[in-house]
C-alpha cells in the first residue's frame, strides 16, 4: 500500500474526524443530490431539495410532470437537463422497486455499469450514488481529489479510473474509509486547497509539496 495515501487519510482523520457524510435524510435524497450537484454549488442543491418539501421520494418524482419538476429544481441550474437526469435515475431505481435491499443483492460492478448507462450519470455521480446511497465500497473522485493529488503530490496516473484505482488499491477495502476520506478531501479543499491555496492552518501543510505555492 502507498504510504502517502495512508498518510493522507490518517492526517485528515486526526484533524476532521468522522464527518458522517452524505448530508441527506434518505438514500434517495442522496441520489437526487448527486445529480443536482453537477456543475453547481451545494448551496444551490440544498435550495432545490427544500423545494420538494416533504414529498421527496422516487414515486413522487416518477409521477411528477416534467414542467413541475423543472420548477422545483430550478435553483440547481441546468434544470431542464437535470430534470431528465432525475427521471432517468429514478427509472433505474424503479427496476429494483425502489427497494434498497434489492439493490444490495446485486454485484457492485453490475450496478455501476447500469448507472453509467443511465442518462446524465457519469462516473463521479455513479460512484457517489453507490457509495453514499447504498454503502458499496467504491471511491469517488472529484476535481478536489485531482487537485490535491497534484499538489501533495500523489502519483495516481491520469484520468478518473486511474485515480480511483490508486486510492482503492492503497486503502483498506472499506466503504466507511472511502466515504470519510472523500468527505475530508472536499472539506479540506473548501477550507484550504482552493484554486489559490490557503495553506495557513491546513492539516496537510507540513507534508504538502506545494505548501504556499
Amino acid at each position: 500500500m502507498s504510504s502517502k495515501v495512508i498518510e493522507l487519510y490518517e492526517t485528515l482523520l486526526a484533524h476532521y474526524g468522522d464527518l458522517h457524510w452524505w448530508p441527506a435524510k434518505t438514500p434517495y435524497e442522496v441520489m437526487v443530490g448527486a445529480v443536482l450537484t453537477q456543475n453547481t454549488a451545494w448551496s444551490n442543491v440544498e435550495k432545490a431539495i427544500v423545494n420538494f418539501g416533504n414529498g421527496l421520494s422516487p414515486a413522487y418524482v416518477a409521477d411528477l410532470e416534467m414542467a413541475k419538476l423543472v420548477e422545483i429544481i430550478r435553483p440547481s441550474g441546468f434544470f431542464n437537463q437535470k430534470a431528465l437526469y432525475l427521471k432517468a435515475v429514478t427509472e433505474w431505481f424503479a427496476k429494483y422497486d425502489y427497494n434498497i435491499a434489492y439493490v444490495l443483492q446485486e454485484p457492485l460492478e453490475k450496478l455501476r455499469i447500469e448507472l453509467l448507462a443511465t442518462k446524465g450519470v457519469g462516473r463521479e455521480t455513479a460512484d457517489s450514488i453507490l457509495l453514499y446511497s447504498f454503502g458499496f465500497p467504491t471511491f469517488v473522485v472529484d476535481a478536489y481529489t485531482v487537485r490535491l493529488c497534484g499538489r501533495y503530490p500523489i502519483e495516481t496516473g491520469n484520468g478518473y479510473e486511474a485515480v480511483k484505482a490508486h486510492f482503492e488499491e492503497n486503502l483498506p477495502y472499506s466503504a466507511a474509509i472511502y466515504n470519510n476520506l472523500h468527505a475530508m478531501i472536499v472539506i479540506n479543499a473548501k477550507n484550504h486547497c482552493q484554486k489559490k491555496p490557503l495553506c495557513d492552518n491546513c492539516p496537510l501543510a507540513k507534508r504538502c509539496g506545494r505548501n504556499g505555492l
